[in-house]
């Protein structure tokens, strides 16, 4: 397929999108109440992986609300007037399946996978879950003590308290700089009252998209996703439209005009975001054995056209083995077991950053390193083989990572609900290999401009993180 699907701004019920990608024929439609549902059936396969994504994540909790989202992860697998946690779990179990949920700042996901003929059974039992669940008091008493075990394994973890720092330090007070679990403050204070508004408000019609990719017929999967929130007794308006997707400040050109090449319209969204205007130093006293060491700063928005020469510049960064950090970090010093780039994306806002884990007296030659490898690259770039190795390699990890129609259902939620578009594989690796060395080094200079992060988690009385940022 040479150009992406374009999925439109919403669309209204009854609307359909057919195309054929790579070999699959991915198929969305609009039902009434403004439910989506989009499709890829996979020749070949006796599977089929399927997803219920509702557009609501940490982010947006109110005020007394906060925890909710992870709350109602946990509970929705607790019973519903239909089906006990015992009958929920039995029902995949009987038929070999699988079956889990996901929470993210912008999203959160149900989703199981399955053999095809048990299609109907996945999602009758996950949308029973979504529209009709209990949240009996007992059972979220019971959840509160689970999450706060969790939260605490979390804790426990120096890399995940690393990253939870990081966030908090580069998006600020932002709804995005909240873990996405909650706090044990926010996990313990929160009432049921507060969840169960926060469910009845954000599970709805408009905001429900289902996916599934495998062995799939798409006018059954439809009439079975009517069929299933119809006995959850959900009232669907035949005229109402799904909710607009979240846009951010790198789609501000085309707000309210034709965005060119897509025939889509862009709908209003935020304009901005108000991130720190100053780098944060931050020190995680733990009595671990190595140190945990963050460097980085704000990053790109979902939106931003620049995320395929993002994933380039992480890519050459630290990436993979033969990546800048590895080789100067690891290889050639022998400072660190793990160190890599990453990046993370969101509506208005995303971060980027640089992580190693050392022993605690190298700490300072290891965050000196990763700033200047960093620096390295925004003034000098890198070169065409780096170029050439760097795009072979994302190339060959897209391919391989959508061999499984578990992936494929993941990449057409987050095309639903976040890009307002899906890239087949061919135009995909297209415009991974259209990226270019000085693309790549111009948003790594840009990049190296804002305020820069340090959070370190260690053995450390002093506050050695502002001492070595500063």
């Amino acid at each position: 397929m040479p150009h992406p699907l374009t999925l439109g701004p919403a669309g209204t019920p009854g609307t359909e999108l057919r195309a054929e990608q790579d070999g699959s024929v991915v198929r969305r439609s609009v039902l009434p109440g403004g439910i989506r549902v989009l499709t890829e059936a996979m020749p070949g396969q006796r599977s089929t992986a399927v997803g219920a994504w509702v557009a609501v994540g940490s982010r947006d909790e109110t005020d007394g609300h906060h925890g909710s989202t992870h709350f109602l992860e946990h509970l929705l697998f607790k019973g519903t007037p239909n089906r006990s946690a015992l009958d929920i779990a039995e029902a995949f179990d009987a038929v070999g399946g699988e079956a889990n949920a996901a929470t993210g700042k912008e999203h959160t996901a149900y989703y199981a996978r399955v053999l095809d003929d048990d299609l109907p059974m996945a999602t009758e039992v996950i949308l029973d879950m979504v529209t009709s669940a209990l949240l009996d008091p007992a059972e979220l008493e019971t959840e509160r003590g689970v999450i706060l075990e969790e939260l605490a394994m979390n804790d426990d973890d120096p890399t995940d308290v690393a990253h939870e720092r990081f966030a908090l330090a580069v998006l600020g007070d932002h709804p995005l700089g909240r873990p996405i679990g909650g706090t044990p403050e926010t996990i313990r204070a929160v009432p049921r009252d507060a969840v169960l508004e926060h469910y009845r408000r954000t599970y709805v019609p408009s905001e429900l998209v289902v996916t599934a990719a495998g062995s799939v017929d798409h006018e059954r999967l439809c009439a079975q996703v009517l069929d299933a929130v119809r006995q959850g007794g959900w009232e669907l308006d035949p005229q109402a439209a799904p909710v607009p997707r979240r846009l951010g400040a790198a789609d501000a050109h085309a707000r309210g005009v034709d965005v060119p090449g897509s025939g889509a319209v862009v709908l209003p969204g935020p304009e901005s975001v108000l991130l720190p205007t100053t780098g944060s130093a931050v020190t995680v006293h733990r009595p671990i054995e190595q140190a945990n060491v963050l460097l980085g700063g704000p990053g790109l928005a979902a939106g931003d056209e620049r995320r395929y020469v993002l994933s380039v510049l992480t890519t050459v960064l630290g990436g993979g083995m033969s990546s800048r950090l590895f080789q100067e970090v690891r290889e050639k010093r022998g400072l660190a077991y793990a160190t890599y780039a990453f990046a993370s994306s969101y509506a208005e806002a995303g971060t980027f950053g640089l992580y190693a884990g050392c022993a605690p007296d190298k700490v300072e030659e290891v965050t000196t390193l990763l700033g200047t490898e960093w620096q390295r690259l925004a003034e000098e770039g890198i070169s065409e083989e780096e170029l050439r190795r760097g795009i072979g390699q994302l190339r060959g990890n897209i391919v391989l990572g959508l061999e499984d129609n578990g992936s494929r259902m993941s990449r057409l939620g987050r095309a639903e609900i976040v890009h307002g578009e899906l890239v087949g594989l061919d135009e995909l690796i297209a415009r991974i290999s259209a990226v270019t060395a000085d693309q790549v080094r111009e948003l790594a200079a840009e990049l190296a401009a804002t305020p820069r992060s340090l959070v370190i988690v260690g053995p450390y009385e002093e506050d050695v993180a502002a001492r070595l940022l500063g």
